[in-house]
């Protein structure tokens, strides 16, 4: 029978979080350590590509934690669905509960309102738990209910009779164990054995079970070691055999503490490359420690799908949602301008706190070596790196078409248009394709070829705007003759 309501209610509901900008442009895809006990399917959250638009789903999917240290992907999850709102997200949790794990000893609990919190172990997976009244085993979903309070912490309660007048239980159970993951996790690989891949090698997964290819590799927790940074740089072109993305790397500050270290450290970490960014400090938002890749790619992201879904903006001197810029041991950092160009010019993405903190330079990673300005400005880098992808996505459905005129001409249209209205719209500052015909001879379309030419110039930054201030003796004279000569 169904309960009767007569009178007034009130029901409350959580807080309205902001609502995400969708857009694909920059979509991240961030590798590391989720707590997948609390998800609603724990083995499907292992080593595969999850894609999240909100943190509800995230939640579901992969759990949440605050305790960003040992669950790194929680610390984009909350850069990117609570600071800098945007989505989609493609979350790669590599902590495996098949190995990562530990047992919890037997332990007594006591049982108050028919309930017996488990305040004492983290990280506890419902499917190993064993519930018993004195030395009865009780029967999941029978005798008791498992669920998770807002800490994360296990609830056992107790529905049967037989449990009715327990005043103590005992539970035993395994937990997840984030500290055995380690960097040759993160690194993964592929098993000739069972065909499946592990850790940065699910980056393959991502267009195929998405559609979408990753624009940002991210590992939050885990780039600062220089054998996964170099992976990770590795893994930027050639994605599926034809995409590209960057990366963001941190730099360790435990290890780098002083601003006037950073570069030699870059250097000495191996981080040259233009595919890759890379940053320091850290920073603290709502008193938890962030690394800044995880702040920065969100920031990035949201500001690619606010600008019509197109990375052209530089993704510096732009407010971040965070508090302090800090050290490893929340020592916290204050640089000022010229300190901080110290970083820029050695190729470091950093962050200055001026009316607010905001993120810093616009050089990859391969600066100052490099300085041609597609490699050396990050969104010039990451303009032909989106177009590149754009145009594969684009064109795919022409493969195999007959080469004909018809084939030619309609890429040509299609694309000019495409180029001029993204110069319209100040996104490019121009662009044109061509079809040339010495490059396109009988003997080469015979083989199947086709090529197209295609010119672009993306923006380069203003980073030095200059005004020329001098004192004008006759600006004085005017004023004190009263403007007669």
């Amino acid at each position: 029978m169904s309960k009767y309501y007569r009178g007034v209610r009130v029901i409350e509901e959580g807080s309205d979080r902001p609502a995400p900008v969708d857009g694909t442009a920059g979509m991240q895809v961030v590798f590391g350590t989720a707590p997948v006990n609390l998800a609603a399917e724990p083995v499907a959250a292992v080593n595969a590509p999850v894609l999240c638009r909100s943190m509800e789903e995230a939640q579901e999917k992969l759990g949440y934690s605050e305790d960003y240290e040992k669950y790194t992907l929680c610390q984009s999850m909350y850069a990117s669905f609570e600071a800098s709102p945007v989505s989609p997200v493609v979350f790669v949790n590599v902590l495996n509960p098949a190995k990562h794990k530990k047992d919890n000893a037997e332990k007594e609990y006591a049982v108050i309102n028919r309930q017996a919190k488990v305040e004492d172990v983290d990280g506890i997976l419902k499917s190993s738990v064993v519930v018993k009244m004195e030395e009865t085993t009780l029967a999941v979903d029978t005798d008791y209910l498992l669920s998770f309070d807002d800490a994360g912490k296990l609830v056992v309660t107790l529905i049967s009779e037989q449990t009715a007048e327990a005043a103590t239980v005992k539970i035993t159970s395994t937990s997840i164990d984030p500290s055995a993951v380690t960097k040759e996790d993160l690194i993964g690989g592929y098993d000739a054995g069972t065909g499946k891949e592990s850790g940065l090698e699910v980056l393959r997964q991502v267009y195929p079970r998405t559609g979408i290819p990753a624009a940002l590799i991210l590992a939050p927790g885990w780039s600062h070691i220089p054998e996964v940074a170099a992976v990770m740089m590795t893994k930027c072109e050639g994605v599926n055999g034809v995409f590209s993305a960057e990366c963001l790397l941190d730099l360790d500050t435990a290890e780098t503490a002083l601003y006037t270290d950073v570069p030699q450290a870059k250097e000495d970490s191996g981080y040259q490359n233009e595919h890759a960014v890379v940053l320091w400090p850290m920073v603290e938002a709502e008193g938890k420690k962030i690394y800044l890749s995880a702040m920065y790619g969100a920031m990035a992201s949201n500001l690619d799908a606010s600008n019509d879904n197109v990375p052209s903006l530089y993704p510096s001197n732009r407010l971040l949602s965070v508090d302090k810029a800090v050290l490893a041991d929340g020592t916290e950092v204050f640089m000022d301008r010229e300190q901080a160009n110290t970083l820029v010019g050695a190729g470091v993405v950093t962050l200055i706190n001026e009316q607010g903190w905001r993120a810093w330079g616009n050089n990859t990673s391969a600066y100052p070596e490099v300085t041609d300005p597609k490699d050396r400005w990050i969104a010039c880098r990451r303009m032909f790196t989106w177009m590149a992808n754009r145009l594969i996505t684009t064109y795919n459905e022409k493969v195999d078409s007959p080469a004909n005129y018809r084939l030619i001409e309609s890429i040509c249209d299609a694309e000019n248009i495409a180029l001029n209205s993204y110069v319209a719209a100040g996104k490019l500052a121009g662009g044109r394709v061509e079809f040339n015909e010495e490059e396109n001879r009988v003997e080469n379309i015979l083989t199947g070829q086709v090529v197209f030419r295609i010119y672009i110039a993306a923006f380069t930054p203003a980073e030095d705007i200059v005004f020329i201030l001098k004192y004008d003796p006759a600006l004085l004279e005017q004023a004190l003759t009263g403007g007669e000569a």
